[in-house]
């Protein structure tokens, strides 16, 4: 792994750690470490004794994950400020193409402009909801049993997950917390792995500048991808008790 790699990950670590915009953050909790809890302080070097194809195979996808955990996000100002430093560090992955569009996107019109358009397309359309547990639940009672049970792996991790004001299933913390805590947080991503796909079909369908991060981040996951819905219901043992809002017909936007 090159030391360019290292330099760019760090920078795009601290890139993430300035910004405070609503999208929650993870950091190790204090009090956790002072009562000798062993809490891993994880960061984005944090690449192990692994051997160099996996340890770079791993930095890869932890830059990918973090970079999605910024772009998917409501876009503030230091964000633009730092889409050149995100784009380096992206420059030394396999997804970099994946990405160019949407910081294209960032890069194409005005803040505000930019806002409007992620409240339209994110906040305001179901096809592109960025809290997963909505798209194996949906607005049931048993969303509020899965908002609770990931709520528990967070606590469980010994990390601060400051939601500020999202739920727990918001991709863009989930992404995030996966950097910081790997082992609970890859598991949780691959648990709702079916609405990721289902909200990269959506975006992909929409032509949504932000559909190839959605791709690079299942690309980064175990399996194959799915291309249509029915592949998306053809890979979860269960489909109809959990009701999948993404493979209903009645989705509009």
């Amino acid at each position: 792994m090159s030391p360019l790699f290292d330099k760019v990950a760090g920078a795009l670590r601290d890139a993430r750690s300035s910004l405070t915009g609503s999208s929650g953050s993870v950091e190790a909790d204090p009090s956790a470490r002072s009562s000798g809890s062993a809490v891993a302080e994880r960061s984005l070097r944090s690449a192990g004794e692994r051997s160099e194809p996996a340890r770079h195979e791993g930095a890869a996808a932890t830059l990918i994950f973090q970079a999605g955990a910024l772009l998917l996000a409501y876009p503030e100002a230091q964000l633009l400020d730092r889409t050149d430093v995100i784009e380096a560090a992206l420059a030394q992955t396999p997804a970099a193409t994946h990405f160019a569009p949407v910081l294209a996107h960032l890069r194409s019109m005005p803040l505000r402009e930019l806002q409007s358009f992620h409240v339209q397309e994110f906040d305001l359309s179901r096809r592109h909801a960025l809290h997963l547990s909505y798209w194996t639940d949906g607005d049931t009672r048993r969303r509020g049993e899965v908002l609770a049970e990931i709520k528990g792996v967070y606590r469980e991790s010994g990390l601060v997950v400051a939601l500020e004001r999202e739920l727990p299933d918001y991709l863009p913390v989930m992404l995030e917390f996966a950097v910081a805590d790997p082992g609970r947080g890859l598991p949780l991503l691959q648990r709702f792995r079916a609405s990721l796909e289902l909200l990269r079909i959506g975006l992909a369908e929409d032509r949504l500048p932000h559909a190839g991060v959605l791709t690079a981040i299942c690309d980064s996951l175990p399996g194959g991808s799915p291309k249509t819905r029915l592949e998306v219901q053809a890979m979860v043992d269960e489909v109809a008790p959990l009701e999948f809002v993404g493979l209903s017909e009645v989705v509009r936007r």
